[in-house]
C-alpha cells in the first residue's frame, strides 16, 4: 500500500491558522509603521533608521536564539512569544492616542518585535519537522501552504486594512496587530506538543551556538542556501526603505494607493509560494531559486523605471513572484536535510545572515536616496540580484541537492513512492532534469 507522504496531520492546520491570523496583524502594520514614520518626518535616513533597528536582534541574538531554542520546549517558546509581542504593540499604541508617538519610540518598538520574531521564527521552523517529519514533499507542501497564507493575508488583506485603519487613528492599526499575536498565542497554545530537545551535557550555551553555525559554514549548500536571502535582504531593505517616498514623490500615490501598491507584491508572492514545488520539479531544487535572484532584479529594473503606479504594481507582483517561491524551495530543502537537535540553531544561523544584511541594505537605500535621488537604491538592488545568480549558482546545484537528500536517508524525487515500504519512499534514480 502506497503511504501519501504529503498528507499533513489535523495539528497542522492549528498552526497554519495562528500563522495566518498573525500574518494579517503583521500585514497592518507592514502598510501603517512607515507611514506613521512619515508623518513624524522626511527625512530618508530617519526611515532608514527605523527599518534598519527593526533587523539588529538577528545581528546581536541570532546564533545565540537558535542554541536556546534548541533547549526550550519549541511550542511554549512560540506562544509566549506571540503573547509579548501584543503587549509590546500596546506601547505606541497608547502613545499614538496620547499624541506621544516619536520615531525612537517606532524604532525600539521595531527591535522589541524583531526580537520576539527571532525566537517564534527559529522556534516555528524547527517544530514543523516534529509536526510533520522530514519528508521533502510533505515539508514544501506545508511550507507552501505556510507562505501562501502569510502573503495572503500580510500582503492582500493586511497593507490596505492598514491604511485605512490609520485613517480610523494612528493607534487602530496598532491595536489590531495586537490582537492578531493575542489570538496566534492561544492557537499555538493548543497544538500538540513535540518532544523536548535532547540536552547536551556540558556544553556552554556559546559552545553550542558556535556548533550551529559551523554546521552552516562548513556545509557548502547550507551556506548557499543562506547567502540566497542575505544578499536578497541587501536589495529589498534598500527598496523598501524608500519605497513610500518613491510611491509618493514619483508615481504620485496616496495613502490607500501605497497599502495597493503592496497588495500587487503579495499578489505575486502568493503565486510564487503556489508554484514553487513545480519550479523545483522543472528545474531542480538548486536551480530554482538561482533563476528566481535573476527574475527578481528584472522587475526590481521594471519598478525603477515605471513611468505610472499600474507598470510598478506589475513589476512588484513579478518580484513577489520570484521571493515567494524561493521562501518555500530554500526553508523546506534545509529542514529535510538537517538534524533535528541542531535545527534550531542552523535556521537561525542562516536567518541571521540574511537579518545582518539588512540593516545594511536600509542605511543603504537611505543613503543612495539622500546623496544621489530615489530611484537609486532600485538600480542598485537590481544589480545585486543579479549579480546573486552567477555567486550561488556553484553552491545550490541540483548535483549538491541530490547527494545531500541522500546522505539524509531520503530519495532525490520526493514525490515517488511504491508499495513494500512502510516510510512510502524508496531510492531511486535521479530523475531527469534534475
Amino acid at each position: 500500500m502506497t503511504v501519501d507522504v504529503r498528507k499533513l496531520p489535523t495539528g497542522f492546520g492549528r498552526l497554519w491558522t495562528a500563522q495566518t491570523v498573525s500574518s494579517l496583524g503583521d500585514g497592518v502594520t507592514h502598510a501603517a509603521l512607515p507611514l506613521l514614520a512619515l508623518t513624524l518626518t522626511r527625512d530618508p535616513m530617519a526611515l532608514a533608521v527605523v527599518t534598519a533597528v527593526g533587523t539588529l536582534p538577528w545581528l546581536l541574538f541570532g546564533v545565540l536564539g537558535g542554541a536556546l531554542v534548541d533547549r526550550w520546549d519549541r511550542r511554549r517558546t512560540m506562544w509566549v512569544t506571540d503573547a509579548g509581542r501584543a503587549v509590546v504593540l500596546a506601547i505606541p499604541a497608547a502613545a499614538a492616542a496620547l499624541d506621544m508617538l516619536s520615531i525612537p519610540l517606532l524604532a525600539a518598538v521595531a527591535f522589541l518585535l524583531s526580537l520576539g520574531g527571532l525566537f517564534f521564527d527559529t522556534a516555528a521552523t524547527a517544530y514543523l519537522p516534529d509536526l510533520l517529519g522530514r519528508e521533502p514533499a510533505r515539508l514544501e507542501r506545508a511550507n507552501s501552504r505556510l507562505r501562501g497564507t502569510q502573503t495572503a493575508a500580510s500582503g492582500f488583506a493586511g497593507p490596505p486594512a492598514g491604511s485605512a485603519l490609520l485613517v480610523l487613528g494612528r493607534a487602530v492599526p496598532l491595536l489590531a496587530d495586537a490582537v492578531s499575536f493575542a489570538l496566534s498565542a492561544l492557537l499555538v497554545r493548543s497544538l500538540p506538543a513535540a518532544p523536548r530537545p535532547v540536552p547536551q551535557a556540558r556544553e556552554s550555551l556559546l559552545r553550542q551556538a558556535r556548533a550551529g553555525a559551523s554546521y552552516v559554514f562548513r556545509d557548502r549548500l547550507l551556506l548557499g542556501l543562506a547567502l540566497r536571502p542575505a544578499v536578497g535582504n541587501i536589495a529589498f531593505l534598500a527598496v523598501e526603505t524608500v519605497l513610500a517616498l518613491f510611491a509618493h514623490d514619483r508615481l504620485g500615490i496616496d495613502t490607500i494607493g501605497f497599502g495597493l501598491l503592496l497588495t500587487a507584491e503579495a499578489t505575486g508572492g502568493l503565486l510564487g509560494a503556489g508554484i514553487a514545488s513545480f519550479l523545483g520539479r522543472r528545474l531542480g531544487t538548486g536551480t530554482a531559486p538561482t533563476c528566481t535572484a535573476a527574475v527578481e532584479g528584472l522587475a526590481i529594473l521594471g519598478l525603477a523605471a515605471a513611468p505610472n503606479p499600474y507598470v510598478a504594481g506589475l513589476a512588484l507582483a513579478v518580484c513577489g513572484a520570484g521571493m515567494g517561491a524561493t521562501m518555500v524551495l530554500g526553508p523546506s530543502l534545509r529542514q529535510a536535510i538537517v538534524p533535528g537537535h541542531l535545527m534550531g540553531r542552523v535556521a537561525s544561523t542562516s536567518r541571521m545572515l540574511a537579518m545582518c544584511a539588512a540593516p545594511f541594505g536600509a542605511l543603504l537605500g537611505g543613503w543612495l536616496a539622500t546623496t544621489y535621488d530615489v530611484r537609486t537604491p532600485l538600480y542598485t538592488a537590481a544589480g545585486l540580484l543579479l549579480t546573486m545568480t552567477a555567486v550561488t549558482s556553484t553552491m545550490t546545484g541540483n548535483r549538491r541537492v541530490e547527494a545531500a537528500l541522500r546522505a539524509a536517508g531520503l530519495p532525490d524525487d520526493p514525490d515517488r513512492s511504491e508499495p513494500g515500504d512502510p516510510c512510502g519512499r524508496v531510492p531511486c534514480r535521479t530523475p531527469r532534469g534534475r
